[in-house]
């Protein structure tokens, strides 16, 4: 194993590359820790790095730690092997930190737990991908064991022409939405040619430019996506929350529109309640007007049968007095009319009498007058 490593990595010279890909390795796994830790709130763990109400994150100590080794691997000569490889470590540690946190410097958000979060990991293992590949000897596109031809110059045009091929192919193969495809075929040229005559994929530049979404090309594109790709994402989701954690929170964005959200709703739903009770109230206040109006109105209607009560009392009594009235005066008229009825009969009895005495030679006694002779009343 020994001379396996000093073979294919001392010899070659990628001691510092093996030092920067560890490095990397080893300080993303324990930031992935600690970040899993301090959001479990563990008591015993560390809690994040603040400067009063700031919170700093480790993207700033990667930056820091890039420079450094940067700058140090400039400065250091060649002869010195191994400063070379503590400044390569220095520049892994720091390369870990900087993508770890890549989805913040990409959104200009901290969405570190949420589903944009995923690009850090993406961007992680395409790091380790392309240094895996670097470490095993694989050069992207092939330029190993190239040199200039010094006759014709016709390997030297051959190679350019095939480089600028492989080229196209590469951003071909991207703006169809081959992430991974385009990034190893640089390393592997014949999946360059396979990413680039597939179908791209429904979301990608390639298919908003070239497919119609009524197209059967467009219809491949998402029955290949939904058989073969979400399987895949899957799976990919799956190793990725395995070694990084859930990112399940909600991002800042959308945390932001539902909170405007809640706030319209509860805005809607207050002005609706005040809607609503403005209208209780206009109906109370009818329904008051209107009973207002009937007491109004019952009191009138009781006012004129009152009036009306009493005019008809004092027309009945009116009448009756008047009835009586007439009544008396016929009465006195029936009495005095039976008295001077009387009289005449009396009267008249009398001149009978008399008649009647006369005609049997009696004298009316002395002294006696006869009584005068009441005059007749025209009936």
């Amino acid at each position: 194993m020994i001379e396996m490593f000093d073979e294919r990595i001392v010899a070659t010279g990628r001691l510092p590359l093996f030092g920067f890909f560890v490095a990397f390795m080893v300080t993303f796994v324990l930031t992935r820790v600690n970040v899993r830790l301090i959001r479990a709130d563990v008591r015993w763990w560390f809690r994040n790095v603040k400067a009063g109400d700031v919170h700093i994150h480790h993207v700033v100590f990667g930056v820091v730690l890039m420079l450094m080794g940067g700058v140090a691997s400039l400065a250091v000569p060649d002869a010195y092997v191994g400063l070379d490889l503590a400044a390569a470590v220095v520049f892994g540690m720091g390369s870990a930190l900087v993508l770890d946190e890549f989805a913040l410097i990409l959104h200009l958000s901290d969405v570190y737990w949420t589903e944009k979060g995923r690009a850090s990991v993406d961007a992680v293992f395409v790091a380790m991908a392309v240094t895996g590949l670097l470490l095993l000897g694989i050069r992207p596109l092939g330029y190993e064991g190239i040199a200039p031809d010094p006759g014709t110059g016709l390997i030297t045009r051959v190679y350019v022409a095939s480089l600028a091929v492989n080229l196209v192919l590469a951003v071909v193969t991207l703006l169809k939405g081959k992430i991974w495809t385009g990034l190893l075929g640089l390393f592997v040229p014949a999946l360059l040619i396979f990413g680039a005559i597939r179908v791209a994929r429904p979301g990608s530049p390639w298919s908003r430019w070239r497919y119609d979404p009524g197209s059967r090309r467009y219809q491949r594109a998402v029955r290949r996506e939904t058989r073969l790709r979400r399987p895949l994402i899957r799976a990919k989701i799956w190793v990725q929350e395995f070694i990084a954690g859930r990112h399940d929170l909600i991002p800042p964005e959308l945390l932001q529109r539902r909170t405007e959200a809640t706030e319209r709703a509860r805005r809607r739903k207050l002005a609706r309640a005040a809607a609503r009770a403005e209208r209780r109230a206009e109906r109370r206040a009818e329904r008051g007007r209107a009973r207002r109006a009937e007491r109004r109105a019952a009191r009138r209607a009781a006012a004129r049968a009152q009036r009306e009560a009493v005019e008809r009392a004092e027309r009945n009594a009116a009448a009756r007095a008047h009835r009586e009235a007439a009544a008396r005066a016929r009465r006195r008229t029936l009495s005095r009319v039976r008295g001077q009825t009387g009289s005449r009969l009396r009267t008249r009895a009398a001149s009978a009498r008399r008649a009647r005495g006369r005609a049997h030679g009696d004298e009316p006694p002395s002294g006696e007058q006869p009584p005068a002779q009441a005059p007749e009343l025209s009936p």
